[in-house]
């Protein structure tokens, strides 16, 4: 019979020690770039609520949230518990669950322009549908994105994700800038490039090629782009543009749903005809999800002839996913919506008047539960203006892991944060406070990047 040691007994690796195994199986030693960092990323033990604690015993306060997917925070006990009934039932088969109906019908209802939704694994893989069912709906190719959006890793998607001041052309009509090494040429023709916010330029090159656009792809807060919010009037010029020319408007709110009770596109007076859903909707499980008009999702219905785009996958709406979603959707709900931007708003004034304190050129953008903190006076209005060059980079990376190693707080790489419902008026104070602190330490360096 064999003795399972106790943890006590048994003897526990360093982060360091973790990191060069690491190094020998994994490319640098990770899986997502997003968790990499010098000397060595931190691995963590346990979370719960808006704490993670690392395998050296430091716990942190999360204000990334897995890159905006943690609405709730860690280990949310109503899911938990829903989670566990249904592993006792199991994890996927190839059948449907009634889970996979009733979460379908719950976005449904939420979602005013939702008349269908069809899951996937992942906001990439949301994206990636969406604009192929666009395609297929429409008979055309090309596809329309703002500069500096990220939308995933879809080929397509990512052209000009990082476009910078050398590559990026003329702001009357960007330059199609590919992400990876060795996109195809072809893609680059089939992506179209456009400065967010700004209706004239826009029009006047989504123009140029009318004829060839299957749709114009927006987030309505892009994150790499500043976490600017759109504009009624470009949203509304967007939308008028492709009922003329029969082309798609599709909206990517992987990050932006947690915004409002139904998503961004909620404030704005029209709707898309597609949006891409994932992070907050898996209740902290992998998933996507793309919806919108019956017409255009009927391209995937596999009763018609011919079936215009087969889709399927293999753990595309597993009950695991299907039940924590459904879960954490319901508990947020309008109140918690509320609730949660209220007290955003609160962190956001508390860190204004932080700035104010320390003095430092320092502005904010951001809605509803997310913010981003930009190292210049007067927030940005465009991916130009919010784009980071080297010494703004490498002073947010100090920033950053000063608020790390020394105030123990986690953010988002570009120096923003995503709440959750876990996050009280406690975490506000401490985050607002740690802020002053790294502003007066780095003072100096701020100043020199706006002189």
């Amino acid at each position: 019979m064999l003795i399972k040691e106790s943890d006590s007994m048994v003897q526990k690796r360093t982060n360091e020690e973790i990191y060069k195994q690491a190094v020998n199986i994994l490319p640098g030693g990770v899986s997502r770039n997003t968790v990499y960092r010098k000397p060595n990323p931190n691995y963590v033990a346990s979370a719960s609520g808006c704490y993670v604690k690392d395998i050296d015993g430091i716990e942190r306060i999360d204000f990334a949230n897995n890159m905006a997917a943690l609405i709730h925070g860690h280990a949310y006990p109503p899911i938990v518990d829903a989670v566990t009934k249904q592993l006792q039932k199991g994890t996927a088969y190839t059948l449907a669950t009634e889970i996979e109906v009733e979460y379908a019908q719950l976005l449904c209802d939420r979602i005013e322009s939702f008349e269908k939704i069809r899951f996937t694994n992942s906001g990439t893989e949301a994206v990636m549908a969406m604009i192929k069912a666009s395609r297929a709906f429409t008979g055309r190719s090309k596809i329309a994105k703002a500069e500096g959006a990220y939308h995933g890793t879809y080929d397509f998607a990512e052209v000009s994700q990082f476009a910078e001041p050398e590559d990026w052309g003329d702001i009357n009509k960007p330059n199609s800038v590919p992400l990876a090494k060795g996109t195809p040429q072809g893609v680059l023709n089939d992506v179209i490039i456009f400065p967010y916010n700004d209706i004239e330029r826009t029009l006047a090159i989504l123009d140029e090629q009318k004829d060839q656009i299957a749709c114009v792809l927006i987030d309505p807060i892009p994150h790499r782009v500043g976490l600017l919010r759109g504009t009624s009037e470009f949203i509304e010029a967007l939308y008028k543009w492709t009922r003329k020319n029969r082309a798609l408007l599709v909206f990517d709110e992987v990050v932006t749903f947690r915004t409002n009770f139904g998503g961004t596109q909620a404030d704005f007076k029209v709707k898309p005809d597609l949006t891409a859903l994932g992070k907050i909707i898996g209740g902290g499980f992998p998933v996507g999800a793309f919806g919108g008009r019956a017409d255009v999702m009927k391209v995937l219905d596999p009763t018609t002839f011919p079936l215009l785009f087969p889709h399927s996958g293999t753990f595309s709406a597993n009950p695991i996913t299907m039940t924590a979603g459904k879960v954490a959707m319901e508990y947020f709900d309008e109140i918690a919506v509320l609730k949660i931007n209220a007290m955003t708003l609160n962190a956001i004034s508390q860190i204004e008047e932080s700035i104010k304190l320390a003095d430092v050129p320092v502005s904010i953008t951001g809605a509803g539960s997310m913010f981003r903190i930009h190292f210049r006076e007067t927030p940005p209005t465009t991916y130009r203006e919010a784009y980071q060059n080297k010494g703004t980079k490498q002073l947010i990376n100090e920033i950053l892991d000063y608020l790390f190693f020394k105030e123990n707080i986690m953010m988002i790489n570009t120096c923003a944060c995503m709440f959750s419902t876990a996050i009280t008026q406690k975490e506000v104070d401490r985050l607002s406070a740690a802020f002053l602190n790294v502003f007066r330490l780095v003072k100096l360096k701020i100043d020199k990047l706006n002189p």
